[in-house]
């Protein structure tokens, strides 16, 4: 009778050895809480909930603590692991060419068409990634990873991920959370610096109706933008070529059933595996470090520096622009890349001043032109460091 009790006994020490309560840790405890923070962002608040939703539910499943000497085959981190074989189309830049894929399929860009020179204002928000980098420089980043980092002040999280896969594979985790976290809180970051920067009579800036955009001028963008932004970058030819395709498929009106499928459920389905495997590379045991914190600082660095840059910019323009023709400065913000939220944050800031004056429409500009801008940025960076 001995020997049974001190058999069961011996069984259930070595069942409890496997379950999580014997291997959490305080990291574990503080990554859960992220996630719960996460998804209760996404369900009460709404920011962002096709991301934070993955993400947040990623972080938990990265989370539950396991005895990793035994070599179970569940981490994200393992070999052999369903969650290592989908955390494949991140560490190897799959997943964001396709998510571009499905943002070409549904993206209009006749507000940019109609009005060019609202484009720059795209390429000015970019002043976040190159002043992030920097700083990250400064603080004692290696240039590669310092480069990895800069590009969330783009505010695309496919084009970070796309990014980091290439130049900083072990700080991919914390750039993609960092990166999608920002987005997410877009609505939250950007309207105190927008305020700050503008004064009530620039706030009240009526810009000109969009004019009407042929549809030859619709059809032959993607394909000239193509040409001019991959001959200049190349190295960016998966995330805009993706996109130039995505949006030929449905300004060309003959492909209508491959553009619903890339902007219905193709960029779904990869949204749920980015989201839910990034969420899970944040697996306490090595992803919690200084290093993480670090970048998550940084990240909001880089993203206040773009929203500033874009404002700035517009201000800088109204200058040199004649009465009639200037440009609301609220929708500077709107040239970092995260599509739609910050051109609705141009629209619900400037609606704030004048319950009239609709600025979504000129927003949009700049939005679409930030998605080019961030790819072609990656692209240039990728070249100059792999070169």
């Amino acid at each position: 009778m001995g020997k049974f009790f001190e058999f069961v006994a011996h069984g259930v020490e070595q069942f409890f050895q496997y379950t999580a309560f014997a291997n959490m840790t305080v990291g574990h405890i503080v990554m859960i809480a992220v996630g719960l923070i996460f998804i209760y962002l996404a369900i009460t608040k709404e920011y962002e909930p096709l991301l934070l939703v993955p993400i947040g539910f990623g972080i938990l499943l990265g989370n539950i603590p396991f005895l990793e000497s035994a070599k179970l085959q569940i981490g994200v981190y393992e070999p052999g692991s369903v969650l290592n074989y989908l955390y494949f189309g991140v560490i190897k830049g799959i997943y964001p060419p396709l998510i571009f894929l499905g943002i070409g399929a549904m993206t209009d860009f006749s507000t940019l068409l109609s009005n060019p020179k609202l484009m720059l204002l795209g390429a000015a928000a970019q002043v976040g990634i190159f002043g992030a980098y920097m700083i990250a420089l400064c603080i004692g980043f290696i240039p590669e990873q310092a480069a990895a980092i800069g590009i969330i002040g783009g505010a695309d999280g496919p084009t970070a991920i796309f990014l980091a896969s290439k130049l900083a594979p072990e700080l991919l985790g914390a750039i993609a959370i960092s990166a999608y976290s920002y987005m997410a809180l877009v609505p939250v970051i950007q309207p105190p610096i927008m305020k700050l920067l503008t004064n009530d009579k620039e706030r009240r800036i009526r810009m000109k109706p969009p004019r009407s955009v042929s549809k030859t001028e619709k059809v032959l963008f993607p394909i000239v933008g193509l040409l001019l932004t991959t001959f200049i970058t190349p190295s960016a030819l998966p995330l805009l070529g993706m996109l130039f395709f995505g949006n030929l498929l449905k300004e060309s009106g003959v492909t209508k059933r491959l553009a619903d499928t890339a902007k219905g459920p193709l960029i779904d389905i990869v949204t749920i595996l980015i989201g839910l495997t990034v969420g899970a590379s944040t697996q306490a045991t090595t992803f919690l470090t200084p290093k993480s914190i670090g970048i998550f600082a940084l990240g909001a660095a880089s993203f206040v520096i773009a929203t500033a840059g874009g404002v700035i910019f517009v201000k800088v323009m109204n200058i040199f622009l004649p009465e009639g023709n200037k440009i609301n400065p609220l929708i500077g913000n709107a040239g970092v890349s995260a599509v739609p939220d910050s051109a609705r944050v141009s629209q619900v800031v400037g609606l704030q001043y004048d319950k009239t004056n609709h600025l979504l429409m000129h927003a949009m500009a700049p939005n679409v032109a930030g998605v080019i801008g961030s790819a072609v940025a990656a692209g240039i960076l990728l070249s100059f460091f792999m070169g």
